[in-house]
């Protein structure tokens, strides 16, 4: 069963986006509890044996998203499955329903992003359906 995450998921969502994302759980949790109240992010989490295993993330951009037209853009900000539970087409339907509430929202384009040496996510984008519409890579410096 796939859920939208509400206030009393928190902490499930927590143990979930710390796995993708390696930073301080208390920020992770910061950002969670300011998201989950948004109108324009949504979390998903795919529930197994009444245990979360595996989330996704999307928001509504209104700025330039790389190769789209149109404004909002419905955007994946991040997926993950628990390795357990890998390739059963959990990802596939996070990912729909992702779409779903884009659409929803207005929205007639998805898009969303890998780091260039994730092959797996770029497998998995394509696999669902994406279009690659670009390569970058970024730059800084301190001044």
């Amino acid at each position: 069963m796939i859920i939208q995450a509400e206030k009393s998921h928190i902490e499930d969502m927590t143990r979930l986006v710390s796995v993708l994302w390696n930073e301080d759980r208390d920020i992770l949790e910061a950002e969670i509890t300011k998201n989950i109240c948004r109108n324009d992010t949504v979390y998903f989490i795919k529930m197994a044996d009444g245990n979360p295993v595996a989330f996704a993330q999307c928001q509504l951009r209104y700025d330039y998203v790389e190769g789209t037209d149109s404004s909002p853009v419905g955007y994946l900000e991040g997926i993950f499955v628990k390795e357990k539970w890998r390739l059963n087409h959990i990802a596939a339907d996070l990912v729909r329903e992702c779409e779903q509430w884009a659409k929803g929202r207005g929205c007639t384009e998805f898009a969303s992003d890998c780091e260039l040496d994730n092959t797996i996510s770029h497998k998995f984008h394509l696999k669902s359906g994406f279009e690659e519409m670009n390569r970058i890579i970024c730059f800084r410096k301190s001044i």
